[in-house]
């Protein structure tokens, strides 16, 4: 039976980084993936390490060719490919655990033939959030490639690793990489993709860690006639995919915006600037877990334990709408606590200090989600959503079934229910006391 997912890495003198992207693959939540690796001609141990790995798990393919350059490798995979989707990464970089589940789910839940995401770009012991569209949701290409249009040479758009492809239209379409260019081939394939798609979502979830800076065209040894004569071929390619995506009357419109990518890459850059306003330490962007704690036996480990499993099913949801995991947490308790009499009990109910819970009141009503407030000759909180809380609501709530999910993992049916019965007779015991 073939896999979901074929996730493709090309790898090229990589050891000393190849086995930090390969874990992070295999420690995916998400498990139903072919992870094919190829060696393209490696003069360093990269190719041992990769047969090391195959050796250990099924879901390794290694292929060892002559080198021939990072395009015509990622061809070689394609060719073996046997998944329902496409995943790429690099061999310097890594993703996170949740990075196949994320993308996998919008694609079937939307049913649409591409997902886009948020990365991290990595400097040193820094790293910054990076995206472009400004909301989650599903977009016809039509919509899409306007976006493209405002940051036509923003790396978010022009790379391959921080999508999710369907490889029936990239089998159907023939679609591979060029081989003959070493500057924005990654973009040409996005391009010729995207000419083939209907519906594209944007996953507003950083699930990628960038940090593989590649130097100049000119420091290439390309010379620079040789540059500017690919970056004029490239833009060429550009010009043609929006006279074919646009009506004769569109394209006039937006020709000036068309003709902004050639400005754009005129720098040579799209690579993200070292350090981008917002960064943070390596290590602190994502929700921090304590391996000794989770590992750990008592009853604090226990609490721990269910507190940052539903974190990490929050998060994702959190960072979608620009919210912290504390803001869903109290958004969480607004539905579970209906009763609460006054702030402080809502603060206590939830965990956090009254300040913090003023705070995040605050924050929930500017942006329009919920309102909270105590009227007089009345014993309990009035509870009131606005106009963007049924999206997260609902968001809430399928982490929260995730939550409860993973926790019967491999249960019976008769296991479950009997679960339930005791968990409910565990509560009961506690309310006597309380």
């Amino acid at each position: 039976m073939n896999p979901t997912v074929s996730i493709i890495v090309p790898v090229y003198n990589a050891e000393k980084v190849i086995r930090r992207c390969v874990d992070s693959i295999l420690e995916q939540e998400y498990t139903d993936f072919e992870l094919i690796l190829v060696n393209d001609g490696s003069k360093d141990a990269s190719g041992e390490i990769c047969d090391e790995y195959a050796a250990e798990d099924p879901r390794v393919q290694v292929i060892h060719k002559e080198n021939s350059g990072v395009s015509d490798t990622r061809n070689t995979a394609l060719a073996h490919a046997r998944g329902t989707y496409l995943q790429f990464l690099d061999s310097d970089d890594w993703i996170t655990p949740d990075a196949t589940r994320l993308l996998v789910e919008a694609a079937k839940e939307h049913d649409c033939d591409m997902v886009i995401a948020d990365f991290y770009r990595v400097v040193g012991e820094r790293v910054s959030h990076k995206g472009s569209i400004e909301e989650s949701g599903l977009m016809t290409r039509e919509v899409f490639v306007d976006c493209m249009m405002e940051n036509p040479a923003d790396f978010y758009y022009g790379v391959i690793w921080n999508k999710l492809y369907r490889r029936e239209i990239v089998e159907n379409h023939k679609l591979r990489m060029n081989p003959d260019i070493s500057w924005c081939e990654d973009f040409m394939f996005n391009l010729e993709y995207i000419r083939h798609c209907s519906t594209i979502y944007a996953l507003q979830v950083p699930i990628y860690y960038y940090v593989k800076t590649k130097g100049s065209l000119v420091s290439q040894s390309l010379g620079i006639t040789k540059t500017i004569k690919m970056k004029l071929m490239v833009f060429e390619y550009y010009n043609d995919f929006y006279k074919q995506v646009l009506t004769e009357e569109e394209y006039e419109k937006k020709r000036l915006q068309v003709y902004r990518f050639l400005i754009d890459a005129a720098s040579d850059g799209a690579v993200p600037p070292s350090i981008m306003p917002g960064s943070k330490k390596l290590g602190e962007e994502r929700n921090r877990v304590s391996q000794a704690i989770v590992d750990g036996d008592g009853v604090l480990a226990d609490v721990y334990r269910e507190r940052k499993l539903l974190d990490y099913y929050l998060e994702p949801v959190a960072m979608k709408h620009e919210l912290t995991v504390d803001d869903l947490r109290v958004l969480l308790g607004l539905t579970v606590a209906q009763q609460s009499e006054n702030r402080r009990e809502l603060a206590d109910f939830v965990g956090i200090p009254p300040s913090s819970l003023a705070i995040i009141l605050k924050k929930l009503y500017q942006k329009e989600i919920a309102r909270v407030e105590k009227r007089r000759n009345q014993s309990e909180l009035k509870i009131t959503y606005l106009e963007h809380a049924e999206a997260i609501l609902a968001e809430i709530a399928d982490a929260v079934c995730k939550f409860e999910q993973v926790k019967v993992a491999g249960f019976t049916e008769e296991e479950i229910e009997q679960y339930r019965m005791l968990t409910e007779k565990v509560k009961v015991n506690i309310q006597k006391i309380l």
